[in-house]
This record gives C-alpha cells, sequence and structure tokens, in this order.
C-alpha cells in the first residue's frame, strides 16, 4: 500500500503523483508485509541509534514498514547469525557494525561474511577515539602510555566486545608503542558507555556516536582519533598517527547488507532508497550530529570495502592472536 503520510505531506505540492509512482516502483517486488531491519547490538548504542534515525523515512521511500529487530550479543555475531539464516526474500535486511568485518577472523562462525551476504550500503564513517574519564590524570594519550608502561597490564579500558574495531585497533596501537593495557568487553556500545560516564572504566575506545555529548559536557575526555586527520566531531583532539603512531588510521563504519541470494532488483530498490534517505538534510544532518560521516555507497562499493576491512584487520587479528575469549 501506497504510504498515506506520504501523500499528504507531498498532495500540496503537485508533485504527489510522480514521487508516489517512484516509491511504489521502488517497493515493487518486496514481500507484502513490513520489512524485518536486525540491527545486531541493543539499544542504546551507535548502530541502534543510527537506524533508528532513517527508519520511518526508509518506510516512507519503499512503501513497506521498516520493523527493527534488536539482536544483541557477541560483538554483533548473534544477530549476524540470525541474518545468514533469514529468507533471501528481501524481507530481511542487517545494519551492521565494523565487528561485521573482524568476527569472522576472532570467532568461529557458521558463514563468511562474503558468501552469506550480499552488500546494499556502505552508510556512514567516523572516528574512534579513545576518552578518559574526567576524574583520570589522563590529559593526553602519551600519559597513558607512559602509566602503562611503568605498570603493564594495571590499567583499564573498555570497547563494545571482543574483536570490534575498537579492540582490535587499540591492539594494534599498543604492539606499535610497546605497552599493555587490558582489554574490558561489554555487550554492545549502551552498556559500555554508562559504565564511562560513571568512571567504571577510566578509558573507553569507542565510535564517537554514542559518546558526542559526554564529550561536550566534559564528563569524557578525548585523547586521540583514528581517522587519518583530525575529526570535525571532536574538535581539537589530535590523531593517533601524529602522536606516535605513523601511518596508524582505523575508521569506523556502518553499513546495511542483505541476504545473500536477494534477487538484485530489490538489492538495487534498497539502495536506491536508502541513498535518497541517508541524503536528505533532516536525515543527514541527524546522523551527522551523531558523530561521523554518510558515505552513502553504491552496492558495489560496499563490497570493496568490505572485502578491503576482512583483510586488513584479519591479518592485525591473527598476528595478535585475537580470539573471543581474550
Amino acid at each position: 500500500m501506497i504510504n498515506r503520510r506520504l501523500f499528504l505531506s507531498l498532495a500540496g505540492t503537485g508533485l504527489a503523483a510522480p514521487a508516489l509512482l517512484h516509491a511504489q516502483s521502488l517497493g515493487a517486488g518486496f514481500p507484502d508485509r513490513p520489512l524485518r531491519l536486525i540491527v545486531p547490538w541493543p539499544p542504546g548504542g551507535s548502530t541502534d541509534t543510527i537506524a533508528r534515525i532513517y527508519q520511518a523515512r526508509l518506510g516512507e521511500v519503499l512503501g513497506r514498514q521498516i520493523v527493527i529487530d534488536n539482536r544483541g550479543g557477541a560483538s554483533g555475531a548473534t544477530g549476524a547469525i540470525e541474518a545468514s539464516r533469514a529468507p533471501a526474500d528481501g524481507s530481511t535486511w542487517t545494519f551492521v557494525y565494523d565487528t561485521q568485518s573482524t568476527n569472522e577472523t576472532v570467532m568461529r562462525l557458521p558463514f563468511r561474511t562474503m558468501e552469506a551476504f550480499v552488500p546494499v550500503c556502505h552508510v556512514a564513517s567516523g572516528p574512534l577515539a579513545m576518552v578518559a574519564h574526567q576524574s583520570t590524570p589522563y590529559r593526553t594519550f602519551q600519559d597513558v602510555v607512559e602509566a602503562a608502561r611503568r605498570a603493564p597490564d594495571t590499567l583499564n579500558y573498555a570497547t563494545s566486545g571482543v574483536g570490534g574495531l575498537a579492540h582490535v585497533s587499540t591492539t594494534l596501537l599498543q604492539q606499535q608503542g610497546n605497552f599493555r593495557i587490558v582489554h574490558v568487553p561489554y555487550r554492545g556500545g549502551g552498556p559500555a558507555v554508562q559504565d564511562a560516564v560513571a568512571g567504571h572504566v577510566p578509558l573507553f575506545m569507542t565510535n564517537v556516536v554514542i559518546v558526542s555529548q559526554h564529550i561536550r559536557s566534559g564528563v569524557l575526555r578525548p585523547l586521540g582519533v583514528t581517522t587519518a586527520t583530525e575529526s570535525r566531531h571532536v574538535p581539537g583532539a589530535p590523531t593517533f598517527a601524529s602522536q606516535g603512531f605513523a601511518g596508524f588510521e582505523a575508521p569506523t563504519w556502518w553499513a546495511m547488507l542483505g541476504r545473500a541470494g536477494t534477487p538484485a532488483p530489490l538489492v538495487r530498490q534498497m539502495n536506491e532508497a536508502l541513498v535518497t534517505v541517508l541524503r536528505e538534510p533532516a536525515v543527514k544532518n541527524r546522523i551527522e550530529e551523531q558523530g561521523c560521516d554518510i558515505v552513502a555507497s553504491t552496492p558495489e562499493e560496499c563490497g570493496r570495502f568490505l572485502q578491503a576491512e576482512i583483510t586488513k584487520w584479519g591479518r592485525v587479528i591473527t598476528e595478535n592472536n585475537i580470539r573471543a575469549d581474550s
């Protein structure tokens, strides 16, 4: 059915008929029921936050209700396993985080990402940031390095889970900088940020989406970002590359995937609908205000990016023997 809200919003502009015909064409071929969007993380994390910003508008453009299904656990693997078993009829899609490129090396999974899924869209990218609670003495990342060298394996840092980019990239920092800190993995970004803000863990490596408000308030102090250049989302925070870690770069990202075997026209239609929504100022601005930048790629670009991430970080994981119980 054509979405009534979309019709009413456009009726007065004279654009209702062509716009609705386009929405109808984008929705053609999808199952005639609400579409399921699996988010493999608990509510409150960055993946859930971004998905809920575009959810309703995407449903309007497709003429189908989009229902978010949070399936948190195992650093995104629980939801990904569920998505890998979904029917390939366009009824189920999944919105993944950077762990989608690391989990298959860190864990024993019943699928390989590039075989079980079809890339739809590289939605957004942004910096990871190492933040310290305001009560700690750490004013720079060099303070952390020096403290860790004085007392190895005594300083804790949190991430949203084992084997995610935050964990793997921090491992690479330790390897390059010859220091050791202790990883404290959480079951998602939501629970981790609660403990970080409360000061229960002194350091937190995370995407900026879930901590931007706490950085602005001063509760969390940014010590460095993983992008190649300084990020507008964390003003004044130096890159790790500029702090003695030459060539270091590890931006975080979010992407939509479909089940392998989903008809190609539906993949194209989902991509076109999602890209349309992501480029609308109302949606784009809300997402980027969280602390990331819209990418809105083609399926082919998304596939090349995802394969490159799997290869790059798989090498780091193997070299450092990072496993799901590490």
